[in-house]
């Protein structure tokens, strides 16, 4: 009968342990969301649809657009260190076509995650097309 009362309590202390592991699933999940509301409010403030944030291959299609690149950097995009400068720089692009100025541009390209959202939900307007 002793074995049964360790086993009943090593089997709630486990459970609940795995129950603690889903709290960080539910914060990356609550950041996700807030990160493509984000980039939605910023591509809508473009004249482009929002729901173009969930289409993998369109969104980036679209952040070019609105940096004033042509879509054939896509393809640039996926060379190893081209595209890390070309992503840089449509970054910065990005950024000066609501306003803000190089160095957001590259908080754009480090830290997305964070800077394109403040574009979405701040007073940030879009005035043109990158030139």
């Amino acid at each position: 009968m002793a074995d049964f009362g360790q086993a009943l309590l090593a089997q709630s202390e486990s459970s609940s342990g795995g129950l603690l592991g889903l709290i960080p699933l539910f914060v990356m999940l609550a950041i996700g969301v807030a990160v493509i509301a984000g980039v939605w409010k910023a591509f809508e403030k473009a004249g482009e649809p929002g729901w173009a944030v969930l289409v993998p291959i369109y969104n980036a299609i679209v952040f070019l657009k609105i940096a004033g690149k042509p879509a054939w950097w896509f393809i640039l995009l996926l060379i190893p260190v081209v595209g890390m400068v070309v992503g840089i720089i449509a970054a910065i692009d990005f950024a000066k076509a609501y306003g803000k100025g190089a160095g957001y541009g590259v908080g754009i390209a480090f830290l997305g995650a964070i800077f394109v959202p403040i574009l979405g939900f701040g007073d940030a307007r879009y005035q043109r097309a990158a030139a």
